[in-house]
Protein backbone atom coordinates (compact mmCIF):
# COMPACT_ATOMS: atom_id res chain seq x y z
CA UNK A 1 0.00 0.00 0.00
CA UNK A 2 1.20 3.77 -0.84
CA UNK A 3 1.56 6.36 1.79
CA UNK A 4 -1.28 8.42 1.64
CA UNK A 5 -1.13 12.48 0.34
CA UNK A 6 -2.88 14.65 2.50
CA UNK A 7 -2.39 18.59 1.26
CA UNK A 8 -3.92 20.93 3.92
CA UNK A 9 -5.19 24.09 1.86
CA UNK A 10 -5.92 26.67 4.39
CA UNK A 11 -5.68 30.84 5.34
CA UNK A 12 -4.55 32.56 7.81
CA UNK A 13 -4.79 35.91 8.78
CA UNK A 14 -3.06 36.40 12.04
CA UNK A 15 -1.73 33.11 12.41
CA UNK A 16 -4.00 31.34 14.78
CA UNK A 17 -5.39 29.20 11.67
CA UNK A 18 -1.67 28.23 10.87
CA UNK A 19 -0.77 26.68 14.23
CA UNK A 20 -3.88 24.55 13.76
CA UNK A 21 -2.61 23.84 9.87
CA UNK A 22 0.53 22.90 11.45
CA UNK A 23 -1.46 20.80 14.36
CA UNK A 24 -3.02 18.70 12.01
CA UNK A 25 0.18 17.83 9.62
CA UNK A 26 1.70 16.82 12.35
CA UNK A 27 -1.14 14.71 13.34
CA UNK A 28 -1.17 13.42 9.59
CA UNK A 29 2.45 12.81 9.16
CA UNK A 30 2.22 10.83 12.78
CA UNK A 31 -0.06 8.48 11.03
CA UNK A 32 2.51 8.08 8.18
CA UNK A 33 1.30 10.51 5.28
CA UNK A 34 3.24 12.63 3.34
CA UNK A 35 2.10 15.75 4.17
CA UNK A 36 1.89 18.99 2.80
CA UNK A 37 1.08 22.45 3.84
CA UNK A 38 -0.55 25.36 0.78
CA UNK A 39 -1.47 28.72 1.87
CA UNK A 40 -4.00 28.78 -0.75
CA UNK A 41 -3.21 32.88 -0.66
CA UNK A 42 0.43 32.01 -2.08
CA UNK A 43 -0.63 28.90 -4.23
CA UNK A 44 1.36 28.39 -7.01
CA UNK A 45 1.10 25.76 -10.06
CA UNK A 46 3.26 23.40 -8.22
CA UNK A 47 1.02 23.32 -5.31
CA UNK A 48 -2.03 23.27 -7.59
CA UNK A 49 -0.34 20.28 -9.21
CA UNK A 50 0.12 18.76 -5.33
CA UNK A 51 -3.61 19.21 -4.70
CA UNK A 52 -4.48 17.27 -7.89
CA UNK A 53 -2.49 14.53 -6.66
CA UNK A 54 -3.30 14.09 -2.99
CA UNK A 55 -5.45 10.98 -1.40
CA UNK A 56 -6.94 14.14 1.03
CA UNK A 57 -7.33 17.61 1.00
CA UNK A 58 -8.07 19.35 4.43
CA UNK A 59 -9.69 22.72 4.02
CA UNK A 60 -8.97 25.30 6.78
CA UNK A 61 -9.85 29.03 7.47
CA UNK A 62 -10.37 31.18 10.51
CA UNK A 63 -14.78 32.08 10.53
CA UNK A 64 -15.11 35.87 9.51
CA UNK A 65 -18.28 37.68 9.54
CA UNK A 66 -20.10 33.90 10.26
CA UNK A 67 -17.93 32.21 7.05
CA UNK A 68 -14.68 31.57 5.58
CA UNK A 69 -12.35 34.24 5.15
CA UNK A 70 -12.26 36.07 1.41
CA UNK A 71 -8.79 34.47 0.48
CA UNK A 72 -9.97 30.90 1.13
CA UNK A 73 -13.66 32.18 -1.04
CA UNK A 74 -10.80 33.45 -3.54
CA UNK A 75 -9.30 29.72 -4.10
CA UNK A 76 -12.46 27.92 -3.84
CA UNK A 77 -13.53 29.86 -6.63
CA UNK A 78 -10.01 29.36 -8.22
CA UNK A 79 -11.02 25.23 -7.92
CA UNK A 80 -13.94 25.54 -10.39
CA UNK A 81 -11.45 24.07 -13.49
CA UNK A 82 -10.89 20.81 -11.27
CA UNK A 83 -14.57 21.28 -10.88
CA UNK A 84 -15.20 21.05 -14.52
CA UNK A 85 -12.70 18.15 -14.81
CA UNK A 86 -13.75 16.37 -11.69
CA UNK A 87 -10.06 16.27 -11.48
CA UNK A 88 -11.02 15.79 -7.10
CA UNK A 89 -13.60 13.31 -7.46
CA UNK A 90 -13.29 10.77 -5.07
CA UNK A 91 -10.63 12.54 -2.91
CA UNK A 92 -11.31 12.70 0.83
CA UNK A 93 -12.05 16.02 2.27
CA UNK A 94 -12.02 17.19 5.79
CA UNK A 95 -11.99 20.93 7.63
CA UNK A 96 -10.87 23.61 10.50
CA UNK A 97 -11.85 26.51 11.60
CA UNK A 98 -11.11 29.00 14.69
CA UNK A 99 -12.51 32.19 15.58
CA UNK A 100 -12.47 33.94 18.90
CA UNK A 101 -16.04 33.36 19.87
CA UNK A 102 -16.68 30.06 21.10
CA UNK A 103 -19.31 29.51 18.71
CA UNK A 104 -18.45 32.21 16.38
CA UNK A 105 -20.93 30.56 13.44
CA UNK A 106 -17.64 28.13 12.86
CA UNK A 107 -20.70 25.57 11.82
CA UNK A 108 -21.01 27.88 8.71
CA UNK A 109 -17.41 27.80 7.48
CA UNK A 110 -17.45 23.80 8.23
CA UNK A 111 -20.77 23.42 6.57
CA UNK A 112 -19.12 25.97 3.45
CA UNK A 113 -16.04 23.43 3.51
CA UNK A 114 -18.66 20.12 3.02
CA UNK A 115 -20.72 21.91 0.28
CA UNK A 116 -16.83 22.62 -1.94
CA UNK A 117 -15.94 18.92 -1.20
CA UNK A 118 -19.42 17.81 -2.16
CA UNK A 119 -19.64 19.94 -5.39
CA UNK A 120 -16.09 18.42 -6.09
CA UNK A 121 -17.36 14.63 -5.17
CA UNK A 122 -15.06 14.55 -2.69
CA UNK A 123 -16.02 12.33 0.80
CA UNK A 124 -16.04 14.14 3.50
CA UNK A 125 -14.64 13.06 6.71
CA UNK A 126 -16.20 14.33 10.04
CA UNK A 127 -13.90 14.81 13.12
CA UNK A 128 -15.16 11.45 14.98
CA UNK A 129 -15.50 12.71 18.45
CA UNK A 130 -17.94 13.11 21.12
CA UNK A 131 -18.38 16.37 22.27
CA UNK A 132 -16.10 17.09 25.24
CA UNK A 133 -16.44 19.84 28.52
CA UNK A 134 -20.28 18.98 28.09
CA UNK A 135 -20.39 17.75 31.80
CA UNK A 136 -19.55 18.28 35.60
CA UNK A 137 -16.40 15.92 34.65
CA UNK A 138 -15.50 17.65 31.55
CA UNK A 139 -12.86 20.25 31.52
CA UNK A 140 -11.90 22.88 28.69
CA UNK A 141 -9.07 20.85 28.16
CA UNK A 142 -10.80 17.78 26.98
CA UNK A 143 -10.75 16.94 22.58
CA UNK A 144 -13.29 18.70 21.18
CA UNK A 145 -14.00 20.88 23.88
CA UNK A 146 -16.26 23.04 22.07
CA UNK A 147 -18.61 20.14 20.55
CA UNK A 148 -18.28 20.52 16.88
CA UNK A 149 -19.09 17.20 14.98
CA UNK A 150 -18.19 18.29 10.96
CA UNK A 151 -14.22 19.12 11.94
CA UNK A 152 -12.16 20.46 14.04
CA UNK A 153 -13.08 24.11 16.00
CA UNK A 154 -11.01 26.23 18.01
CA UNK A 155 -11.14 29.57 19.94
CA UNK A 156 -8.57 31.55 20.35
CA UNK A 157 -8.89 34.93 22.39
CA UNK A 158 -9.33 38.24 20.14
CA UNK A 159 -6.87 40.11 21.72
CA UNK A 160 -3.94 36.68 21.75
CA UNK A 161 -1.75 36.16 19.18
CA UNK A 162 -1.11 32.50 17.60
CA UNK A 163 0.64 31.28 20.85
CA UNK A 164 -2.91 31.53 22.55
CA UNK A 165 -4.28 28.87 20.24
CA UNK A 166 -5.64 26.52 23.37
CA UNK A 167 -3.84 23.22 23.79
CA UNK A 168 -7.13 21.26 23.83
CA UNK A 169 -8.25 22.91 19.85
CA UNK A 170 -4.32 21.87 18.78
CA UNK A 171 -4.81 18.37 20.07
CA UNK A 172 -8.36 18.05 18.47
CA UNK A 173 -6.79 19.49 15.05
CA UNK A 174 -3.75 16.74 15.35
CA UNK A 175 -6.76 14.20 15.84
CA UNK A 176 -8.52 15.21 12.76
CA UNK A 177 -4.63 14.49 10.80
CA UNK A 178 -4.48 11.36 12.05
CA UNK A 179 -8.22 10.08 10.94
CA UNK A 180 -7.92 11.56 7.78
CA UNK A 181 -4.72 9.44 7.28
CA UNK A 182 -6.47 6.62 8.75
CA UNK A 183 -9.62 7.01 6.67
CA UNK A 184 -7.52 7.42 3.50
CA UNK A 185 -5.43 4.15 4.25
CA UNK A 186 -9.21 2.19 4.82
CA UNK A 187 -10.23 3.33 1.44
CA UNK A 188 -7.10 2.45 -0.34
CA UNK A 189 -7.23 -0.67 0.79
CA UNK A 190 -10.91 -1.09 -0.14
CA UNK A 191 -10.37 0.15 -3.58
CA UNK A 192 -7.13 -2.39 -3.95
CA UNK A 193 -9.64 -5.09 -2.57
CA UNK A 194 -12.44 -4.19 -5.18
Amino acid sequence: MTTPVVSIAYHSGYGHTAVLAEAVRAGAADAGAEVHLIQVDEITDAQWETLDRSDVIVFGSPTYMGTASGAFHAFAEATSKRWFGQDWKDKLAAGFTNSASKSGDKLHTLQFFQTLAAQHGMHWVNLGLLPGWNSTTGSENDLNRLGFFAGAAAQSNSDQGPEGVHKADIATAEHLGRRVTETAGVFARGRIAA
